[in-house]
């Protein structure tokens, strides 16, 4: 089988495509005993590339894909130096010692759908600014969204690191006050900090979608595999 250098770098697990080419570019590769002289290049299975010195060894295993359902108050990361609980121990135990990658965060408060996977390349496609993959949240606030205030949600709100793109907000329910909140961007607790900047509070905040991918039925910290629709449909996404 033949691949590009960069999908076998990113497949096994030496960082998303940006990192990778960048590190070519770097003479940080070697393909056969002479530095790489492209990301691009097509390698087969016979080919022997270091990177840093190092044996970069390519899995026939298929990629994992997990579904999670996050509950408030474990970390969105693979590893804490604390030891306190990520979500990397919420997986069954036969996944635990994979090279998993998180296709993006929620903040320890926040709950719901996150991703976790080896497929290096899906994940730059899932995460990557540029290709602005659609996310969705259920949000309950201390108290119902104005007009006004909803209307400069769609338009766009001032931020700290920049205006927001405009995003879609859904009355759910009125006691308490719930709204389906759709956005593409992922910055740093953006929809807290987006509610907050117009006087709301966010006493909950659940994502439920991540491009196709819905969170469905799956209970509170528990994880489960994707099926072959699902990562089909993950691949349109891209």
């Amino acid at each position: 089988m033949s691949i590009t250098l960069l999908k076998a770098l990113t497949a096994a697990g030496f960082g998303a495509r940006r990192t990778v080419a960048q590190a070519v570019k770097d003479g940080r590769v070697s393909l056969n005993g002479q530095l790489a002289v492209s990301f691009s290049q097509i390698i087969t299975s016979k080919d022997i590339i270091l990177f840093d010195g190092k044996l970069v060894g390519r899995s026939t295993e298929k990629p994992i894909y997990l579904l999670l359902n996050k509950p408030a108050g474990v970390l969105s990361t693979t590893y804490d130096e604390r030891g306190r609980q990520t979500i990397v121990d919420l997986v069954p135990a036969k996944y635990r010692s994979t090279s998993l990658h998180l296709v993006g965060r929620l903040d320890l408060a926040s709950r719901g759908l996150m991703l976790l996977t080896t497929d290096g390349e899906l994940t730059h496609h899932l995460t990557h600014p540029r290709f602005e993959k659609e996310k969705e949240y259920l949000v309950t606030l201390s108290h119902a969204l104005t007009p006004t205030d909803k209307t400069a949600f769609e338009q766009g709100l001032e931020l700290d690191d920049g205006i927001t793109s405009p995003t879609r907000v859904v009355d759910v329910s009125l006691k308490p006050p719930a709204y389906r909140v759709t956005l593409h961007e992922g910055r740093k607790r953006q929809i807290r900090r987006m509610f907050q900047s117009l006087g709301y509070e966010v006493r909950d905040l659940k994502r439920t979608r991540l491009g196709s991918l819905r969170l469905g039925t799956l209970k509170e910290g528990m994880a489960r595999e994707l099926t072959e629709d699902e990562i089909k449909g993950l691949g349109k996404d891209k």
